[in-house]
């Protein structure tokens, strides 16, 4: 089987690689990716190492992609992943690479019949519907209550029944549209893929950012005593997301690849779950216990354009109809990052600290 992963050399797309190559020593895998994102070069090592072949291109040129040759499997990870993207400024790059480059992904798997796994995200969900849904303040987060009057939001969290009418930002906008799409080549070209709106997805191998990659952000912040700050909601940390670690993505992916027949034609919500989610206060105090560095955070009131006060992800669908659920806590998701940070703190720390 040959396996083409584009954004391969992004944190998602390069964890992908080198698991499935460990797990598939026989599969020909391929990363694709044209390495705009910061430390994103440093994977190429790796993939040398386990004998992963690395293609430098752009899925918005065709010709990039029609270089790649024939293949049996498409992953579509090459998102540009910030939901601030395009809101203060022009959102071209956005549009281009999240809808135009995903359709010429579309176009190439039609052309070599070919199997299709696309990384969606909770953000094609509308934020004003989320931010009118029902909450209480406890001591370190907020939470959702169950007495809700909007369909699909619960205290268990976001399920795939929450209307999809709303603003939800030019990032999660081309994801809908894309997912939108994927249902027309389906339907008329027979194209058989996969949809799941991801949540937060954290782990090893992350280059995070303010905008993206807050897990990996707080602990290398934690880790090299650095600053960091509370932005909006009051700035006291108490916003919540739930945190799915990279592994059980990758578990995911895998189960998909090989009985992408129970995912054609549906779409599913994964992430970590409540049982997995965390307010940034939580953070914090967990790379306090992890690092035993306490830092100094400031608060700052205002809430961010597109902010959401709760997301956490409801996997009951993926749960009862494919079995799937995460494995990994929290509390594993960051020491897994610290050690991770810690095993490569040279090549590191031009680029998280």
């Amino acid at each position: 089987m040959k396996i083409i992963i584009t954004g391969g050399a992004g944190f998602v797309g390069s964890t992908l690689c080198l698991a499935l190559k460990n797990k598939y020593p026989n599969y020909t895998i391929v990363a694709f990716d044209n390495l705009k994102r910061r430390g994103s070069e440093l994977n190429l090592i790796d993939f040398k190492k386990n004998n992963i072949e690395f293609i430098h291109g752009d899925i918005r040129n065709n010709e990039d992609i029609l270089s790649i040759g024939k293949f049996d499997v498409l992953i579509e990870a090459s998102a540009e992943p910030s939901v601030t993207a395009g809101l203060d400024s022009d959102p071209t790059y956005v549009i281009n690479n999240n809808l135009y480059g995903s359709i010429n992904c579309f176009n190439a798997c039609i052309k070599n019949k070919a199997k299709l796994i696309f990384l969606s995200t909770s953000r094609v969900y509308p934020i004003d519907t989320i931010e009118k849904a029902l909450y209480r303040e406890e001591e370190t987060k907020f939470l959702f209550t169950d007495n809700q009057n909007i369909e699909g939001i619960s205290h268990n969290g976001i399920s795939e029944a929450l209307s999809l009418d709303g603003a939800r930002s030019f990032y999660g906008t081309t994801k809908l549209s894309s997912e939108l799409f994927i249902e027309e080549y389906a339907a008329f070209y027979g194209l058989q893929a996969a949809i799941t709106r991801f949540g937060v997805i954290a782990g090893p191998r992350q280059m995070g950012k303010t905008d993206q990659g807050v897990v990996t952000l707080w602990m290398a912040k934690h880790y090299w005593k650095q600053s960091l700050k509370y932005i909006g909601y009051g700035g006291k940390g108490k916003q919540v997301r739930d945190l799915l670690h990279v592994d059980d993505l990758v578990e995911l992916i895998d189960y998909q690849i090989h009985n992408i027949e129970k995912f054609t034609g549906k779409v599913y919500n994964a992430g970590g779950g409540l049982q997995n989610s965390a307010s940034l206060q939580e953070m914090t105090a967990i790379c306090e216990k992890i690092t035993g560095n306490k830092i100094q955070i400031d608060e700052i009131v205002e809430t961010r354009t597109a902010d959401l006060r709760i997301y956490i992800t409801n996997n009951s669908k993926i749960e009862n109809e494919i079995g799937w659920k995460p494995k990994k806590s929290v509390e594993t998701i960051f020491r897994d990052i610290f050690h991770w940070i810690k095993e490569n703190e040279e090549q590191l720390e031009l680029i998280l600290k």
